[in-house]
């Protein structure tokens, strides 16, 4: 599926691994032990949810994400990611 390598790119993550890929987030919130990272492009919107491990060890990685296109239509994760990647150096 050619979808799934770019999935990666997202879930797993820990905040400094999208921040290098995305840039600065646009919003940065933390609700409790969770905390949400939004990214935003001209194309789309990436909402990264983070937690930390059920060990109470290491960096709170990603294990939920939405994507949306700045009108509020879907668009697929993949396709997101890869055009919030391209927009990130401008």
């Amino acid at each position: 599926h050619p979808g799934m390598a770019a999935l990666t790119t997202v879930m797993g993550q820990n905040p400094n691994g999208l921040i290098w890929q995305f840039g600065r987030p646009q919003l940065d919130i933390s609700e409790g032990a969770a905390r949400k990272l939004q990214f935003a492009g001209p194309i789309c919107v990436l909402d990264a949810y983070l937690y930390p491990p059920k060990s109470g060890r290491g960096d709170a990685t990603v294990t939920f994400a939405e994507t949306r296109q700045r009108d509020g239509k879907p668009i697929d994760q993949s396709s997101c990611a890869a055009a919030l990647k391209a927009n990130r150096g401008k």
